[in-house]
């Protein structure tokens, strides 16, 4: 479906326990329509658990979405972001000059500072991966030009009051949440945990829909980031999920172990792909996802099909051939068996 004709998103909200609200937020990507930001009541207002994207009349489906839920943008004591994508963060600059509060964050944020500051050049930045990746040149024509805007969404850039580390506390109504680091997704992931009420707040790590995303360049292995997340969270024992995209869900450890037969079933078909001989990325992606890298999706399956060939690299198990462009193949003293 096209822009044009994409049926336009408004920001919702409903309560999903006492004293836990789900901001539903537009987003304006293919196939994503919307995310989550979470407002829990604190004392006389409320702790707001990411803030949407930013764009013009962003502001207005957050107030939309808040005063269903008998809420106000006034109310809000404390931003805390899960991770420091423009989804998650984009609103952070505008909440905090409207309402003078803090901002809680984990440190490791390059990422969106890049994005914020010069996106053209991040974009150029990609271009130049998918290019020593092996796309050609009419493809990355292509990728340019249905580029729609120099929209970063994100309001603003705007330092973390508090770092979110292992261990921070967030205090609400509910109890305390705790900070756990789940790298992986994005280097800045935290989740956090009401360990009382077993309640999650799963940011992009756990989704209510199994699906992967990885950041791509900012740390060594953020593949095997993201399984040692999963063991952290396991551990928990968490009953209900609040997550960045979908509904709430329960069966917690299903979606874990989902995520890790998805992670598995990825790295079988790179690691087979590559048997065969030295691919780039742009040949490896159709065998491992089926899919043309003409779609809305393409951008994020190269990058992933680069994370699960980085992640066999750290195993082992497959080797980078420089050159222009980058190939992969299996290495000589790879293990063969299943991933």
């Amino acid at each position: 479906m096209s822009e044009a004709t994409r049926k336009k998103e408004l920001g919702r909200g409903e309560r999903v326990m006492p004293g836990v609200y789900r901001l539903r937020l537009p987003l304006p990507w293919p196939g994503v329509p919307h995310g989550n930001a979470w407002a829990v009541k604190a004392g006389d207002g409320i702790v707001l658990f990411d803030t949407g994207y930013h764009e013009p009349g962003s502001i207005v489906q957050l107030e939309r979405a808040l005063a269903m839920c008998g809420l106000a943008i006034e109310e809000i004591k404390l931003v805390v972001c899960t991770h420091a994508h423009s989804d998650h963060y984009g609103q952070a600059a505008s909440i905090v000059k409207r309402t003078g509060c803090e901002l809680w964050m984990h440190p490791k944020y390059e990422h969106i500072v890049a994005m914020a500051t010069d996106p053209q050049e991040l974009w150029e930045h990609r271009i130049e991966i998918a290019r020593q990746s092996g796309v050609p040149e009419e493809p990355l024509r292509r990728f340019a030009a249905e580029r729609r805007s120099d929209n970063s969404g994100i309001a603003g850039l705007i330092e973390p009051d508090k770092e979110l580390l292992d261990g921070v506390i967030v205090e609400t109504d509910l109890g305390p949440w705790r900070v756990y680091e789940t790298p992986g997704h994005a280097p800045s992931h935290v989740c956090l945990y009401q360990p009382e009420r077993r309640v999650l707040i799963s940011g992009d790590h756990l989704l209510g829909r199994i699906s992967l995303y990885f950041d791509y360049g900012y740390t060594p292995d953020p593949v095997g980031e993201f399984l040692a997340s999963l063991d952290v969270v396991e551990g928990l024992g968490a009953r209900l999920c609040l997550s960045g995209h979908g509904r709430t869900f329960t069966d917690v450890y299903a979606h874990i172990d989902g995520n890790r037969e998805l992670v598995a079933s990825r790295l079988k078909k790179a690691a087979a792909a590559i048997a065969e001989g030295p691919l780039t990325a742009f040949e490896i992606v159709p065998r491992m996802y089926e899919a043309e890298l003409s779609s809305h999706a393409a951008p994020w399956l190269l990058t992933e099909a680069l994370c699960m060939l980085t992640h066999l690299e750290a195993l082992g198990q497959a080797t980078r051939i420089p050159g222009e462009p980058e190939r992969w193949a299996a290495a000589s003293n790879a293990i063969q068996s299943k991933p």
